[in-house]
């Protein structure tokens, strides 16, 4: 009985540490955007990426920026290198470009200013006419999204 009371404690923890962002598919969100306009944003990461996950971690720990952003805006998590079906996204088609063992997605270069490689974690924010407010590639910290989010918020 002990054991299992120790295991359900160490289960539930993450849950009263950590906030959850509400995210989308590149299609839910156009969905969306036609019933409630929101701006988007679409973050690109990796699963072999460290930096992505440290990141993704204080992030979710930052209650006030998860509310933010599930109330303000539409969060897409976009995994470049697992993501294999065709993407629909602003009137094309994109679709995942294998190469020996892995491969990467043609949405992710599309949007990546480096074209070779995109740098990950990537953050594109778009306004809620899908136009190009915000570009970020790397690391961004908590205080740096909340002071950004806001100024995007208050276009």
């Amino acid at each position: 009985m002990r054991l299992l009371t120790i295991f359900l404690f160490l289960m539930l923890v993450p849950c009263f540490c950590l906030s959850q962002m509400k995210t989308g598919t590149f299609s839910d969100i156009e969905t969306y955007q036609k019933e409630n306009p929101k701006p988007t944003i679409i973050h690109i990461f990796t699963d072999w990426c460290s930096v992505c996950k440290i990141e993704s971690f204080q992030l979710k720990k930052d209650k006030d920026l998860v509310k933010m952003l599930n109330e303000s805006f539409y969060l897409i998590n976009f995994e470049a290198e697992k993501t294999k079906e065709k993407i629909s996204f602003q009137g094309q088609d994109f679709s995942y470009l294998p190469n020996g063992n892995s491969g990467i997605h043609e949405l992710a270069l599309a949007l990546s200013k480096n074209k070779n490689q995109p740098i990950y974690p990537l953050w594109i924010i778009l306004d809620k006419d899908q136009n190009l407010v915000y570009y970020h590639e790397g690391k961004f910290k908590p205080d740096e999204m909340k002071k950004k989010l806001k100024e995007i918020s208050a276009l």
